[in-house]
């Protein structure tokens, strides 16, 4: 065996085949926009970007109503029950309407999943297009919030070139009831140049405030060379929000933090080294970051989307709670993990949900999240105050390349390199 790299940026020793993009060209169509910047940087090609969105007034999120219900101190026993197998390197896993399941393939396939009866049906492929292979390929997916009654979907993946593109395609029911998707209707929406091969992010969300959220890692290499995670005038290393409901592309909601200048409107949060997962509580409206650590150190980042906004989580400053680029940093003004585990657990964070199902009540409130190398499934209570280490949850021996969560809070996550789709039961 030789060793191979994630997904998402940290080496494990792994017996895998890349997975290969068929040849082609994507459709012609409107060309991409690009992102706007404060100041010039090497990873962004070109300098044109979005207006400004005239009627973005809500807020980043609302919390739902009501205190959540406490949350128990020891969680309960879990298993995996496997749900579908055959994949080829999934990569996200989203719920869509009629209790299906989206899943993507790394080399630019969307399969549609009845967790029932493990029926799985192709709902489009972009491999004509997608560079399938390490950390790059289909990444992420994202159903617009109205769907079917708006049907558009929305993809993030690298091109055969390496770029990460952001990219909208035309959907429908079809008869079965599965989401399908029409390859050949795709809009590229934003186009950014990719330094480096690894650290391309991941995560395609629409956050409780209807905006699209997209994380970008660093732009790659080892130590971040380029300087991104600190500069907030670019979009790599960042967490972007925008306004994908405008008429021309997207636009830049009037309530991001750098919408009026100081760095790139379309960043949010900035300081990430490669935020692969990451995932709303979807009874408080927390923001819960993964961010794949260097050498040493994985994190987890609560983050609360209003009071937080323009938020700096480290990178490279630090290394999750401990200093990475300069031994006698200061970590003022900066925001810290909630959680972190080090070479003696793990070497690659995939992020998780909190737990907002009815088929494991005492598992109500936590945390769930997972290490790529070692298959270990960790858990942390979501109200915790203080730093606090990992708590083990289930001994796996899945290359966890992601989680989902269904319509009724019910989580699942993916094997990258079996290709099953497990749901997360109780251990009987």
């Amino acid at each position: 065996m030789s060793p191979m790299k994630l997904p998402h940026g940290g080496l494990v020793i792994v017996l895998m085949g890349l997975i290969l993009a068929a040849c082609g060209t994507p459709p012609s169509g409107p060309p991409a926009r690009t992102p706007q910047q404060a100041s010039p940087t090497p990873a962004i090609a070109t300098p044109a970007g979005p207006g400004t969105s005239p009627d973005a007034t809500a807020p980043p999120s609302e919390p739902a109503a009501g205190p959540p219900a406490p949350i128990a101190d020891d969680p309960p026993p879990l298993a995996l029950d496997a749900v579908a197998a055959g994949l080829q390197a999934p990569t996200n896993l989203i719920a869509a309407p009629g209790g299906w399941l989206l899943v993507t393939e790394r080399a630019g396939r969307i399969v549609a999943l009845d967790p029932g009866s493990g029926n799985v049906v192709e709902a489009a492929s972009l491999a004509d297009r997608v560079r399938g292979q390490g950390e790059q390929g289909l990444l992420g997916l994202a159903l617009h919030p109205e769907w079917p009654d708006t049907p558009r979907a929305f993809v993030h993946y690298s091109d055969r070139d390496g770029h990460t593109i952001l990219a909208e395609l035309a959907g429908e029911v079809a008869e079965d009831g599965s989401p399908r998707f029409d390859a050949g209707s795709e809009r590229v929406l934003l186009r950014v140049d990719q330094p480096y091969a690894n650290h391309n992010g991941g995560q395609l969300v629409f956050g409780p405030d209807g905006r699209l959220w997209l994380g970008l890692g660093d732009g790659g290499s080892g130590g971040d060379p380029l300087g991104h995670g600190q500069d907030p005038g670019t979009v790599l290393g960042a967490i972007l929000r925008l306004d994908v409901d405008a008429a021309d592309g997207y636009a830049i909601p009037d309530d991001n933090p750098f919408a009026r200048g100081g760095g790139a409107p379309e960043v949010y949060l900035y300081g990430l080294r490669n935020p692969w997962r990451f995932s709303f509580d979807r009874l408080t409206g927390e923001l819960w970051i993964a961010d794949v650590g260097q050498n040493a150190w994985e994190e987890v980042n609560r983050v609360d989307p209003v009071t937080d906004s323009g938020g700096n989580l480290g990178w490279n400053v630090m290394e999750a709670s401990h200093c990475y680029a300069d031994a006698g940093c200061s970590s003022d003004g900066l925001i810290l993990p909630v959680s972190e585990y080090g070479r003696d657990l793990g070497c690659s964070i995939t992020g998780g949900y909190v737990y907002r199902g009815a088929a494991l009540p005492e598992l109500a409130g936590w945390y769930l999240f997972a290490d790529y190398c070692t298959g270990s499934v960790f858990g942390i209570p979501s109200d915790v105050t203080e730093l606090t280490p990992p708590r083990e949850l289930l001994d796996t021996d899945a290359a966890v390349s992601t989680f989902g969560e269904d319509a009724d809070g019910e989580l699942y996550l993916a094997d990258l390199s079996n290709g099953t789709v497990y749901r997360i039961v109780a251990d009987d």
